[in-house]
């Protein structure tokens, strides 16, 4: 009897139908293996008594599971990141006033390891006027972009073929100032990004309460002024960041002093922008000092967030697709103080919100058909936490 079932069992495993029945499964196995998705999570700081500079982490959405992969590269206040298109560099700005003896800032070059999450420091270079704080990259990855804030000016950096940076191959300084003596006494460029089609670069400027449109060329890096050349804001608004719908039709821009979310319709054609929408960011009953700070719009297109600082908070918006505009949907307590930037995951699915004064990350899960967002019960202990930015595999 027992070998009879020795031989069935036998001819069994070697059948036609067992062996398919077990490829397909390892093939499944395989499958859902190769598939698991993590990614990088870059955090940059204001250094000082507990900061050296870029944080590295990696998560796994599927889990909510972070590893810590320490210090990631020692820089001076990289207090904003960018990651290339082909995520094989890192971006940051060196947010100070003197600059090897100059009144400028720095901007550093790093390459990727995507293994262990290390940055390798390529070079740094002038970020051409003092404290920049904030850096992007064009679409094609060729030319980085930088605003100076006490500097007040914009500048366009290439990136040459092993990722180092480029003398600049444009510069321009804003003039002016705003109603506020105090905090708009000259030009603040605040942040600089291109358009969706690559075409314009826009340059938020909070000092002037303008977002100021420059004809972008992308073949040699170089801007020249829009016509007409800026949007003007609500004056004393303070316009700090913005973002654009996946669509491309509409920008929404965050104000600093106002505590407040604009939207515009973006004219694709000839780069114009027209003020449709502005809305709080503050419930009506908050009478504290607050300033807003960061701004996103979910991949869906259907939400949008912005931060308060001060009342501590993630505001949340519904989009109207057709029209652009907002409306409310809640104020979420970031469990923290001063979340002066959060980023919403490769995936989607989760919200980091970084507050600098208590030095935290925590991260919420955000419902994909509300966009109300939930803690997840995980954070990071980070000093002194000032971007979040993403390497996704």
């Amino acid at each position: 009897m027992i070998r009879e079932f020795i031989v069935f069992s036998t001819a069994l495993i070697l059948s036609p139908f067992f062996i398919t029945l077990f490829s397909s499964a390892s093939a499944r196995g395989a499958a859902k293996a190769k598939t698991k998705y993590d990614y990088l999570v870059y955090v940059g700081t204001y250094t000082g008594p507990k900061s050296n500079g870029i944080y590295a982490y990696r998560f796994d959405p599927a889990t909510n599971q972070l590893t810590s992969l320490g210090l990631a590269a020692k820089t001076a206040n990289p207090s904003f990141l960018a990651v290339d298109p082909s995520r094989r560099f890192l971006y940051a700005v060196n947010e100070m006033g003197n600059y090897q003896g100059g009144k400028s800032g720095g901007v550093s070059a790093f390459s990727i390891d995507r293994a262990t999450g290390k940055l390798t420091f390529l070079n740094e270079v002038a970020s051409r006027g003092a404290d920049p704080c904030y850096i992007s990259l064009d679409k094609t990855g060729k030319y980085v972009l930088v605003a100076n804030y006490s500097g007040g000016s914009v500048a366009v950096f290439p990136v040459l073929k092993d990722g180092r940076l480029g003398e600049p191959t444009a510069f321009d300084q804003h003039h002016g100032f705003g109603v506020d003596h105090a905090r708009q006494e000259g030009p603040h460029a605040h942040m600089m990004s291109v358009t969706p089609d690559n075409r314009f670069a826009l340059a938020a400027d909070l000092g002037l309460d303008q977002v100021l449109v420059y004809k972008f060329d992308a073949a040699r890096g170089t801007l020249a002024p829009n016509n007409p050349p800026f949007a003007k804001i609500h004056p004393g608004d303070g316009p700090r960041h913005f973002a654009f719908s996946p669509n491309g039709k509409f920008v929404y821009l965050i104000s600093e002093m106002g505590g407040t979310v604009a939207t515009f319709s973006y004219g694709a054609t000839g780069g114009a922008l027209k003020e449709l929408q502005r809305v709080s960011t503050l419930p009506a009953n908050f009478s504290g000092e607050n300033s807003a700070a960061e701004i996103a719009v979910h991949p869906s297109g259907r939400f949008l967030y912005a931060s308060n600082r001060g009342h501590d908070s993630i505001a949340v918006f519904a989009i109207d697709p057709r029209h652009g505009t907002l409306t409310p949907i809640e104020r979420v307590s970031t469990q923290g103080k001063t979340p002066r930037n959060f980023a919403i995951d490769p995936t989607g699915a989760y919200l980091f919100a970084a507050n600098q004064d208590t030095n935290n990350i925590v991260i919420f899960r955000i419902n994909p058909k509300t966009g109300r967002l939930t803690p997840t019960g995980n954070a990071l202990d980070v000093p002194s936490p000032v971007c979040v930015t993403f390497v996704a595999e």
